[in-house]
């Protein structure tokens, strides 16, 4: 018996720190590319909670002022270390936090102006979502 797949759930967000600048992670599972934070959201959580809890999990900041920047899919990608397909709902936020505490899935990280991120190799999906908050300039966050 074949067993239903769907897509997973997942939210991320560009966060930002009381200089302006945002946190970016760098990968293996996105072939060592820079990635905005975030992850799955669990079955019965809020996506704002996800949000808080993942972050948390990946970079040791609190967050805060949440906003909605844009959703994204992702079907089959092999910018992806793994097939899969997901929704991916990213937003902006703020932290006060100064103390960036890796897991094991980020090598390294940086705190960088959004133009700066450009310029830097970055997966894809984290790029459009750049691209998308500069577009829309959300109110404050930046």
């Amino acid at each position: 018996m074949v067993k239903d797949q769907f897509p997973e759930l997942v939210v991320a967000a560009l966060i930002f720190n009381q200089k302006g600048k945002v946190i970016l992670l760098k990968s293996h599972k996105w072939r060592n590319k820079y990635v905005i934070p975030g992850g799955h959201v669990e079955l019965g959580e809020r996506f704002e909670d996800a949000l808080k809890r993942e972050i948390k999990e990946e970079t040791g900041l609190n967050i805060f002022d949440i906003k909605f920047v844009c959703f994204q899919e992702s079907i089959f990608d092999s910018a992806f270390w793994k097939k899969g397909h997901a929704i991916v709902f990213n937003f902006a936020c703020k932290t006060n936090s100064t103390a960036v505490k890796l897991d094991s899935e980020s090598e390294e990280f940086v705190w960088v102006s959004l133009e700066e991120a450009l310029k830097l190799p970055i997966e894809p999906y984290s790029r459009e979502t750049i691209k998308e908050y500069m577009k829309k300039k959300i109110k404050n966050i930046s």
